[in-house]
């Protein structure tokens, strides 16, 4: 009860310090957020309950009608996630995960510097399809087992939690600020990017953060030998091979439909494609899945996604936004570089203190706001800028799943963590920044 008082508190407190400079309206909208997000972070209730309350919160307070804010939970990007987690659970429920960790770590050399590279990418390219909460938990007691040495076992084990994050931005599906984007992007009827067409802005992104963040991890203990590392991927089995082949064909597809549209200006509906092949893991004989297997599904996720998305149209909608958007007008007066610098820094740090996806919905409208006087293009790159930025949280551990759980490992202390990822964090703001005005600039 004290957690849920420590909400109110908290959503009482913003009011009264927003109340000088913002309307009424503006102040409630803002002690709303502030209420979910404390709730959120001090998990005083369920992440499932918590974000379903803007549907109650918000008529009530006159921020958005029922209607309004109830549609945000059905938005069509959402079957684009709820497909590609049909195919991970099906994944997982075959163990097909543990055949493509096993191989990945395989390719590396078993030295301390190699096992470092090995689990980060590792959980990078898992983390890019699959949950990254469900791959950090698989990968820890590998990260555990690998060494007795504690040093050894610190570096292990941030390289499977940064590895899940930093992955996560590889693909539209990877993590929940992605989706919030793409819904918002739609929503507003803005240009968005096919599957493929994603992937190949964010790889040089995910290409530099997994060269250079194992490199630091590893500093100390590069040579260090790492015994009995046996960690051979088994033989496929029928079901394995048959689910593989299914993957592969739907990154066939994925691919193709890039350059369709790339070429012809015309690709299929991406959302319906994730969804069917979602819907074929159900299918007698070619899937894996039973009506049963969906209890395995994160509704609370869904949900979650629906308040996101319902506290960006919050924000719009009572001009909330716009008004925020004013108060940084000097931002815009900045060279494009200094303001991609400048954003991701803001989100970078801010995505410490509070849920990524909640952030998410919050800078999104503010930004979108800012810079829709901007070309296109500009505006696009500085949305995607504050949406990659979000899934920068290497500091603490309250500030995204996979820092939690290699923390509940009780080998790695706060201090620890926040060294290393206050490092991590400038340099995902600097590679990200010089990405966007350098590569971005030109494929968009």
């Amino acid at each position: 009860m004290k957690k849920i008082l420590a909400g109110i508190g908290a959503g009482v407190l913003f009011f009264a310090l927003s109340l000088p400079f913002f309307t009424i309206p503006h102040a409630m909208t803002i002690a709303i957020v502030a209420l979910l997000v404390t709730l959120w972070t001090n998990e005083a209730l369920p992440l499932g309950v918590v974000s379903l309350l803007p549907i109650i919160l918000f008529p009530v307070f006159g921020i958005l009608d029922t209607n309004a804010v109830a549609a945000n939970y059905s938005k069509s990007i959402i079957f684009l996630f709820l497909g590609g987690f049909m195919l991970a659970i099906a994944i997982e429920k075959i163990e097909l995960h543990k055949y493509f960790s096993a191989k990945l770590l395989s390719f590396f050399p078993k030295t301390a510097r190699g096992i470092i590279y090995a689990l980060a990418v590792t959980s990078a390219l898992l983390s890019a399809i699959l949950s990254n909460t469900t791959i950090t938990l698989m990968l820890m007691p590998i990260a555990l087992f690998l060494s007795e040495n504690i040093r050894l076992k610190v570096r292990f084990l941030l390289a499977t939690a940064y590895g899940a994050s930093i992955g996560g931005i590889l693909t539209p599906i990877g993590t929940a600020p992605n989706l919030i984007l793409l819904g918002f992007l739609e929503e507003h009827r803005l240009p968005i990017m096919t599957f493929g067409g994603w992937m190949l802005l964010m790889l040089p992104i995910v290409g530099l953060m997994l060269l250079i963040m194992p490199y630091i991890l590893s500093l100390g203990v590069s040579s260090e030998c790492v015994e009995d590392v046996k960690h051979e991927a088994a033989r496929l089995n029928s079901e394995q091979k048959r689910l593989y082949g299914i993957i592969g064909l739907l990154a066939f597809v994925l691919v193709a439909n890039t350059f369709m549209k790339q070429i012809t200006g015309v690709a299929l509906n991406e959302k319906l494609v994730l969804l069917g092949f979602g819907l074929l893991m159900f299918v007698p004989k070619i899937g894996f899945l039973t009506w049963d297997d969906t209890r395995n599904l994160p509704y609370e996720i869904i949900f979650l996604f629906g308040a996101g998305f319902s506290i960006a149209a919050a924000f719009i909608s009572t001009g909330l936004a716009e008004e925020i958007a004013q108060k940084l007008h000097a931002v815009s007066s900045l060279p494009l570089l200094g303001m991609f610098i400048v954003v991701a820094l803001f989100v970078t740090f801010s995505t410490e203190i509070t849920s990524n996806t909640a952030l998410t919905s919050i800078a999104i409208p503010i930004f979108y706001e800012f810079s829709k006087y901007m070309p296109e293009t500009q505006s696009a790159m500085i949305l995607m800028v504050a949406t990659v930025a979000a899934s920068y949280a290497f500091m603490l551990p309250i500030a995204t799943p996979p820092n939690a759980i290699v923390m509940s490992s009780r080998i790695i202390s706060i201090k620890e963590m926040a060294m290393v990822g206050l490092k991590l964090n400038f340099i995902g703001v600097a590679v990200l920044s010089l990405v966007a005005y350098f590569i971005w600039r030109l494929m968009l």
